[in-house]
């Protein structure tokens, strides 16, 4: 039996399934972004609702990938998390 990393490491020599996989990077990386700042500034979901506004069961979705997060959304996170929304485009 192997584990998830073997698995996605195998899945990804698939050409078609890697395309698929790399177009859901943005989202991974924002879903991401939102749980490490979280974590660093301690605070639960729940806390995070109150400085926000927004419900934990929303931010829950949003942390697990089944939201799409606006980005006046995602400027009321950052601001609960006393941080910057910065969103770039690169080459």
């Amino acid at each position: 039996m192997t584990n998830f990393d073997d698995f996605l490491k195998e899945e990804l020599k698939d050409p078609e399934f890697r395309a698929e996989y790399e177009a859901l990077e943005p989202e991974f990386s924002v879903m991401q972004a939102m749980i490490e700042a979280r974590r660093e500034t301690g605070l639960t979901q729940k806390e995070l609702s109150e400085r926000t506004g927004i419900s934990q069961g929303d931010i829950s979705k949003l942390e697990r990938g089944n939201g799409n997060p606006s980005l006046r959304t995602l400027q009321r996170l950052a601001a609960g998390l006393g941080r910057t929304l910065k969103i770039e485009f690169v080459p």
